[in-house]
């Protein structure tokens, strides 16, 4: 059934249009004209973002009579062409069809520049959600467990991570780290079906929805193009070798200088003219990666903290036996409970805030210093005391610096 074009209803094809009395919409790109006894359909009229062109898909009919044909209507040429074929096919008047033509440009006119209008504005950011009382209460009270470190093995395991509490600590600070000014990165290293991407997902599952980004792979040049913010103090979780490998350039880019830049040429979509365009992604963020590769990228591995995932045969004997238990009505009940961890450790992650770190004990601390690579290592080593230290202070929720 079509309905009367109105702003407040119109679909994803073009938001908020001015009406039209003789223009309907029946569907997403799929707009109908009356005109006499004739009946038109236009379709592609949601890509027309330039204001020098209107080329749809233009069909007429007159009873079991029709013409169908694509071109641009801003063409004399092809409107011509398009007003004798149609005039043929179905026994009318040339002069009809040319005024049909008009007339529907007038009616899509301003349509297209309301199509353009919206293209040039900013797409709204979603709001993080706000906590209820209770949220907040179970995140603060999970903050102030002194036992806070166990807890959070504990917790890993309870979703379904058994014996790499190491590694679920390690990888649960670095996480906390995307709200310091250089955040820590993590790279998860195991053999095919050995759990590094169970690792991962269950430590991102932690963290805030709206705090992490999480692609299975990327293009080399899709990093730059996200929005200015999207990443800003959030974790970007690339899954799988491939992925790690195609942007691995622009993962070192963001990484050591926290922030993306790259100049591209396009069409205006106002004018239709080629233009220079700036695109910046702004950080830091906080890496997260997994890979079966041996040999990774020697730039990249030096800027991560590398975790290996268990593979002895006690490790797969323990995880053989959690599965057969999650088939239990025990198994059923931990599940639950699993939500309710999930539910704090969410709230407990969205009270955090970006901090200045304090470590007034930095001098007094010592490092390996017999291999160059050691350099970063240092830095690793000093921004996960950070993390700590950041993770402690949101157990009081004020917003200034906090010291180790």
């Amino acid at each position: 059934m079509t309905q009367a074009l109105d702003p407040s209803s119109a679909g994803p094809l073009l938001p908020a249009l001015p009406s039209s009395p003789s223009l309907v919409v029946a569907g997403d790109d799929d707009l109908r004209f009356e005109r006499g006894p004739r009946s038109y359909r236009v379709r592609g009229l949601a890509r027309n973002l330039s204001a020098e062109t209107l080329k749809v898909t233009l069909r007429v009919s007159a009873g079991e009579r029709l013409h169908l044909d694509t071109l641009d209507l801003y063409q004399a040429r092809s409107r011509g062409a398009f007003v004798k074929a149609a005039a043929i096919e179905l026994g009318a008047n040339e002069a009809a069809i040319a005024g049909d033509v008009a007339a529907l440009i007038l009616a899509l006119e301003p349509m297209q520049e309301a199509a353009i209008r919206g293209a040039l504005q900013p797409e709204a950011k979603a709001a993080a959600p706000t906590l209820s009382e209770a949220e907040e209460a179970a995140g603060l009270a999970l903050l102030r467990d002194p036992a806070l470190p166990e807890r959070i093995a504990a917790d890993v395991e309870a979703i379904g991570v058994v014996g790499e509490g190491v590694n679920a600590l390690v990888g649960y600070l670095a996480m906390v780290s995307r709200l310091l000014d250089k955040p820590l990165a993590i790279l998860i290293q195991s053999t095919s079906a050995a759990g590094k991407s169970t690792l991962m997902d269950a430590l991102l599952s932690l963290m805030p929805e709206h705090q992490r980004v999480h692609y299975s792979a990327m293009t080399g040049q899709s990093l730059f193009y996200l929005g200015e913010g999207d990443l800003k103090h959030k974790i970007l979780a690339i899954a799988e070798e491939e992925g790690v490998r195609q942007a691995a350039y622009a993962l070192k880019l963001l990484q050591s200088q926290g922030e993306l830049t790259i100049a591209s040429t396009g069409k205006d979509p106002a004018t239709g003219k080629l233009v220079t365009s700036e695109y910046r992604v702004e950080g830091p963020v906080m890496l997260c990666l997994t890979t079966t590769a041996i040999d990774i990228d020697e730039e990249l591995l030096n800027r991560c903290l590398v975790l290996t995932i268990n593979e002895t045969a006690e490790q797969t004997a323990a995880i053989h036996a959690r599965q057969r238990a999650s088939r239990t009505l025990e198994g059923l009940r931990a599940n639950v409970r699993a939500e309710q961890v999930l539910s704090s450790h969410r709230a407990a992650q969205a009270l955090l805030r970006p901090l200045a770190v304090v470590n007034p004990f930095a001098e007094g601390l010592t490092f390996a210093s017999d291999r160059v690579r050691l350099r970063r290592d240092h830095q690793k080593y000093l921004a996960l005391i950070d993390a700590i230290a950041l993770q402690k202070r949101g157990q009081s929720k004020l917003p200034f610096q906090t010291h180790v």
